[in-house]
C-alpha cells in the first residue's frame, strides 16, 4: 500500500513562507506526476501546483502563481511545496498525490494515491 507523509504544515502570519514535504513510499515515484491540491472549509478540493517525473514540467493554479514552487528530489522519493508571501485565503488543508505514469494534470481524480493532509492556516 503505497504511504504519504506530508509534512510542514503550521499556522504563520501572512506574507509568511513555509515549506511543504511529502514523502512518497511508492516504488514508482520517480516515473510518477506529482500534485499539490488543497481544500478549505465547505469548499471543493482544489489544485494548486503538479510536476512531471523528471520535474521539467509544472503547472501552477493562477491564485499560487509566483508565490508558490513545486519541486521534487526522486533519490528521497520526495515533493515539495514551497509557499512564499501567504495570505489568509491560502488557508486549507494541502494534499499531496501521485499520478502513475506522469502526465502533468490539474483534476483530482487523474490521481492514483493520495496524502492525509497538512493543515496550513494563514492569520491576517
Amino acid at each position: 500500500q503505497v504511504q504519504l507523509v506530508e509534512s510542514g504544515g503550521g499556522l504563520v502570519q501572512a506574507g509568511d513562507s513555509l515549506r511543504l514535504s511529502c514523502a512518497v513510499s511508492e516504488r514508482t515515484f520517480s516515473r510518477d506526476a506529482m500534485g499539490w491540491f488543497r481544500q478549505a472549509p465547505g469548499k471543493e478540493r482544489e489544485f494548486v501546483a503538479a510536476i512531471s517525473w523528471s520535474g521539467l514540467t509544472k503547472d501552477y493554479a493562477d491564485s499560487v502563481k509566483g508565490r508558490f514552487a513545486i519541486s521534487r528530489d526522486n533519490a528521497k522519493n520526495t515533493v515539495y511545496l514551497q509557499m512564499y508571501s501567504l495570505k489568509p485565503e491560502d488557508t486549507a488543508v494541502y494534499y499531496c498525490a501521485g499520478r502513475r505514469g506522469g502526465g502533468v494534470y490539474r483534476d483530482p481524480p487523474s490521481y492514483d494515491y493520495w496524502g492525509q493532509g497538512t493543515q496550513v492556516t494563514v492569520s491576517s
